[in-house]
């Protein structure tokens, strides 16, 4: 049905529901996650268990999937050795996301394309390796070369997500809205020792605000935050909103990331989700959804939320 519906639905003032997150569900069910990669090769040798992910999501309700691309562009391939077969992975991750919506009967499910600024992290931390840190350059024509090819595969939004580096992320929004597709840009954050909310990157202390205001130079369909705790979430939109006037997502993580596995300790109960989520939509917020951490049990507690109106 293509993304007119959609847009429609929020025009209206209709709640939106996202699926969870994709690679974490992979390794909740066994999958075992890339030492380089994390998430992004295993679309090759496990798809059936992807296209189950993704038919576990539509059924507990969601209206848009995500395919697992979020760590599957060539600043990650190459590094771990996958640069060859880009085409391939991406190929097989979006497959299997079709796959799974013309399965479930449902053709107003949407297909979003992930697309972030990952880069390699050191094995076994949660930290960004600087000493492989990509050019410019590189970065410029690892995003142009995923975008096109989500564009070019059948997707019908692009999904930037975890966007928290300043230097990085203008390039992913000029290679994405090129596409000519619709764009949602969701923002990670994290709080700083001094109580302030900073950018979600770990070795350096990036004001929120600052990150956000990249909004006021890109024309993006929805934007919002993801992949940041549940109880930062109105904080984090209460400043982006200052910069953006389109309609709101959010979709927290819970738990947190050791390269290369999801460490699944005290995530969130899929009865307080709601209540954080409720609260959200309360407040505007219309697209709502998980991230890492988050299973197709917690998108399933979000349903009475498609009752709800701002």
């Amino acid at each position: 049905m293509g993304y007119g519906a959609i847009r429609e639905r929020l025009q209206a003032g209709d709640i939106v529901l996202l699926d969870g997150g994709t690679g974490t569900e992979l390794q909740r069910r066994g999958v075992q996650m890339d030492p380089g990669a994390w998430c992004g090769p295993v679309s090759l040798e496990s798809g059936d268990v992807l296209e189950r992910v993704h038919r576990d999501y539509i059924a507990a309700g969601a209206d848009v999937i995500t395919a697992n691309t979020y760590a599957s562009s060539r600043l990650m391939l190459e590094p771990a050795g996958y640069g060859e077969r880009f085409e391939e992975i991406n190929r097989a991750a979006v497959d299997a996301a079709h796959r799974a919506r013309e399965a479930s009967g449902r053709s107003d499910v949407l297909v979003a394309g992930s697309l972030s600024h990952m880069a390699p992290f050191v094995v076994g931390s949660a930290q960004p390796d600087t000493a492989r840190a990509p050019s410019a350059t590189a970065m410029q024509d690892a995003y142009t070369e995923l975008a096109v090819f989500l564009r070019d595969s059948g997707c019908d939004l692009i999904l930037l997500e975890m966007m928290y580096y300043p230097e990085r992320m203008g390039l992913a929004f000029e290679a994405a809205l090129a596409t000519g597709l619709p764009v949602w840009a969701g923002f990670s954050a994290r709080r700083g020792e001094d109580g302030r909310l900073l950018s979600y990157a770990p070795e350096q202390d990036i004001p929120f605000e600052q990150l956000v205001s990249v909004l006021e130079n890109y024309d993006v369909a929805a934007a919002g935050v993801m992949h940041t705790p549940s109880h930062l979430v109105a904080d984090a939109l209460a400043i982006l909103r200052n910069h953006y006037e389109g309609p709101l997502l959010a979709y927290p993580d819970s738990g947190y990331f050791r390269m290369p596995e999801w460490q699944f300790e005290e995530v969130i109960p899929p009865g307080e989700f709601l209540r954080h989520a409720s609260d959200w939509v309360a407040d505007g917020v219309q697209i709502v959804g998980g991230c890492c951490g988050l299973s197709p049990e917690h998108i399933d507690a979000l349903r009475p939320l498609r009752y709800a109106r701002p």
